[in-house]
This record gives structure tokens, sequence and C-alpha cells, in this order.
């Protein structure tokens, strides 16, 4: 049976969507986030054996990380990573580790509801301003008020939050004062899932309060509707590369773009019907 169907099983929403954050990111994740407990001390040995087993390029959110990570890397770029939940986070840090060579502390920073407020503040610190830090990994409810991360540039949101102002908390930690850049948001949903029907869900949530508190400029004759974008005209030269794009069905542009940040979001096909290419580094 199709991993996403199997989703459908659970009768408790948490589940659903624990769950699956962790079989959008790859398949194989399914029965180890099940299993795991994020607190035993042995979680990195038994992720490391768990990627020396699978194909990364069988993992949708997993794959456009990879290939995220890279441009990133090549335009010296910093990448901030955020998900509700351990698991998805522990496991593309392993991955960064195995692929990269990259060392938490060194190249990798995160921020979980565990970290102390001196590891945030060291953490932040030097993320900030080292010029070795690559990407940093966020629990999306730890990393509210308080976290400034204007070191970054690009930001994934790996899951849906029922909540649109966390997840607007989470962008708000690169896109703030002291921010020099152009902040780009990936928001990655999983098509053809329960995922997408909770994007929707949240999609509302925002329009409502947009024509509640800026109705003048909301009312009238307007389509509510996400804006449908193509690829090709979305301003971002990091969707130029064929290896970031490949697995995106639909684009869109968010309500409430300013000049100096694209709010996108990226559907994807169902993760067990995706068209495989080679992994490679973009040099």
């Amino acid at each position: 049976m199709d991993e996403v169907q199997k989703l459908k099983r659970y009768q408790r929403k948490f589940k659903v969507s624990s769950v699956g954050s962790a079989v959008y990111l790859h398949p194989k994740l399914a029965s180890f986030s099940e299993k795991s407990d994020t607190t035993d001390d042995k979680i990195d040995a038994k992720i490391d054996d768990l990627l020396d087993k699978l194909d990364i390029r069988e993992g949708a959110k997993a794959k456009f990380f990879l290939n995220l990570l890279n441009l990133c890397e090549s335009a010296g770029e910093k990448l901030l990573v955020f998900s509700q939940y351990l698991i998805p986070l522990k496991f593309l840090e392993r991955l960064a580790v195995k692929l990269k060579g990259w060392q938490p502390g060194t190249e990798i920073f995160s921020i979980t509801g565990e970290s102390s407020t001196d590891h945030r503040e060291w953490s932040m610190d030097h993320f900030n301003n080292s010029p070795d830090a690559r990407v940093f990994f966020g629990s999306i409810k730890a990393c509210g008020e308080g976290i400034s991360l204007v070191g970054a540039s690009r930001v994934i949101i790996l899951d849906v939050h029922l909540n649109p102002s966390v997840t607007r908390q989470a962008i708000g930690r690169a896109f703030r004062p002291g921010q020099k850049k152009k902040v780009y948001v990936y928001r990655l949903i999983a098509g053809d899932s329960p995922e997408e029907e909770d994007h929707s869900t949240c999609f509302k949530k925002e329009l409502i309060a947009k024509m509640w508190f800026e109705w003048n400029k909301y009312c009238g004759n307007r389509d509510f509707d996400m804006e449908t974008v193509n690829v090709n005209e979305c301003n971002d030269l990091f969707l130029e590369s064929h290896l970031l794009r490949e697995d995106i069905r639909l684009l869109y542009r968010r309500l409430g773009k300013t000049e100096s940040s694209l709010l996108a979001v990226f559907s994807f096909r169902n993760p067990q019907h995706f068209r495989y290419r080679p992994y490679e580094k973009v040099g």
C-alpha cells in the first residue's frame, strides 16, 4: 500500500501530521518515525545506519533540500530549515554530515525545545557570524521571538503548522531588521496528501485575517485563490537549476509578498510517484 494512503488510516490528526512529515521527506522514514524516540542517545547512529540503506533520490523533499543546500554553498548563502518535528530535522542533519562532511557546531547549527538559553545564544551568534556556517535546523516552535538568524537568506519550511502565525514567526527569524539580503522562503507541500489539505486550511485562515484587517485592500471582485506562478518568471535564480525544479508540480505566490521577500509554495506529487534523476553536486 502507498505510504501516503497508509497515513489516512490513522485516526489522530497529530499522528497523521508527525508520521507524514517524515514520509514526505523520504518514504523509508515511515516505520522509523513511528518506532524511534528522539531522546534516544543512539538516534544519530540509527539514522546513519538508515542512510546507508536508502536511495536519497526517492525522497522528494530530501532531494530538494540537498540541491538547495548545494546551490547555497556555491552562492555563499546560508540556509534555514524549520519543522514541527525532530525526526525530519535530525535526518537532514545527519544527511548533511554524511554527504557533505560537515559537523555540528562548525557548519551545522540547531535549536530545539531542549536547547538551553546559553546554547541558543551561542548557536545564533556562530551561525550569523561564522564564515564556515552553512545550515541551521530549527524546531519551528522553539525558534520564536528573540531568535535572530539574519545570517540566512534562504528558508525551507518542511511541513504545515496549522497555526499560520507560528510559520510567520519562523520566517521572521531571517526576514527581520538586520537582514541585508533578499529572503526566499520555500514551503514544501506534498501533493495529493493530507498535508496539501492542511495547507489549504491554513491559507483560508490567513485569508480571513487579511480580509478582516486589510479589507480595503482585499475586498471587491478579487480572486482569493493563490496566484499560480510560472517557474521561469518567479525571479529566483536558484530555480533556473533543473535539479531544484524537476519535482515541482505547482508554484504559487503568496498574498502579501514584499519587495524584499519572495514567499513561495511548492506542491510535490505523491512521494511514491516521482521520476527520479541521479543526485548531482552543483558546483
